[in-house]
């Protein structure tokens, strides 16, 4: 179960994040190694749960809430920051010497940027899927201009404001497998709210905005890094790895079999034991 849920302040020079709301799950703090948790896009903290259940002697783990997401406050647009920015920020508050840091999908690329930036303030590294599908355009460009018509349904429906068709969209490739007509309508909605979150990211995301792949980024960040890949994730996420296996020093990948890309959720027993075998070897 959760403990010590609180709702903070937010992050962001333009002062529009709002309330964060974190939790923590996992061994009390102080009887664990610290870590940090970011979940993927349309999730909250809790979906760590299963992880963190798992991990509980090893690991004491905060998880923030993204804006728009769980309980944290509404998203209310980028301002002068982009979402990833004001992500990357709350990530920020919670960093300190010796932290073991979860990612998953866009929180993954939140995590890379968080050890990009702060390579001294963390200690090893886990990234499930971090969908930084610009890593792949040199490497798989077929593959990247695929996956990019791919999203292009789901940004004109954001663009025509149709939401219900953008969270269909969208959920059929990157959901829980949770099929778009038995969810409720309150789930439906806010998934449509969120879907203008997607939509902004897609500059991170497939362009690298935020320069994550710029010359020496990667290389900077000379931690250990497990890499995590469902094995019937979409393929573009095997490229994604490889470009990061290539350029992060001390990085090696996991593959969980039967797993697609919410494998945390999905997966967490197998995903807890490739968890807890890099942290006895870390």
């Amino acid at each position: 179960m959760p403990r010590d849920a609180e709702t903070g302040g937010g992050a962001g020079a333009d002062g529009k994040t709002g309330a964060v709301h974190r939790i923590t799950l996992g061994a009390p703090r102080g009887q664990g190694a610290p870590a940090l948790a970011l979940h993927c896009a349309l999730a909250h903290s809790g979906a760590w749960g299963g992880l963190a259940e798992r991990l509980g002697d090893r690991l004491a783990i905060t998880a923030p809430d993204m804006p728009g997401h769980g309980r944290s406050a509404p998203w209310t647009g980028p301002g002068p920051e982009s979402f990833h920015d004001q992500v990357t920020a709350i990530g920020a508050e919670h960093l300190e010497p010796g932290l073991t840091l979860l990612g998953h999908s866009f929180g993954a690329t939140v995590a890379l940027r968080l050890a990009e930036d702060h390579p001294d303030k963390i200690r090893r590294m886990v990234l499930v899927e971090p969908v930084l599908f610009a890593a792949a355009r040199a490497r798989a460009p077929e593959l990247f201009e695929a996956r990019r018509a791919a999203g292009r349904p789901m940004i004109e429906a954001v663009e025509a404001d149709d939401l219900d068709r953008a969270g269909r969209v969208f959920t059929a490739t990157w959901g829980a497998g949770r099929p778009w007509d038995e969810m409720g309508p309150r789930a439906r909605a806010q998934i449509g709210r969120q879907m203008r979150i997607v939509g902004e990211t897609q500059a991170t995301l497939n362009e690298d905005a935020a320069g994550l792949l710029a010359p020496g980024r990667l290389e900077t960040c000379a931690l250990p890094v497990l890499l995590v890949r469902g094995e019937t994730t979409e393929p573009i996420l095997a490229e994604i790895h490889a470009e990061l296996l290539a350029r992060l020093p001390e990085a090696r990948e996991v593959v969980i079999p039967g797993a697609g890309h919410m494998a945390p959720i999905t997966h967490p027993e197998e995903v807890a034991a490739e968890v807890r075998a890099f942290l006895d070897a870390t």
